[in-house]
């Protein structure tokens, strides 16, 4: 099975495409390792769109 690419977005409740460390686009950013499958978090309470910038 192929990897997601980097750089692949993922939003705010979304399932994680995959396992990697996701950083969020805009400011304030933060990364963060989330698990493939896992959903992908709110970022400072809000609803944010997360990059993948490594691979697990």
């Amino acid at each position: 099975m192929s990897k997601a690419p980097i750089g692949t977005t993922a939003k705010t409740s979304e399932v994680c495409p995959e396992s990697g460390v996701w950083k969020v686009v805009g400011t304030p950013s933060t990364t963060a390792p989330i698990a493939k499958g896992n959903r992908m978090p709110p970022y400072d309470n809000k609803a944010v769109t997360w990059q993948l910038i490594q691979y697990a």
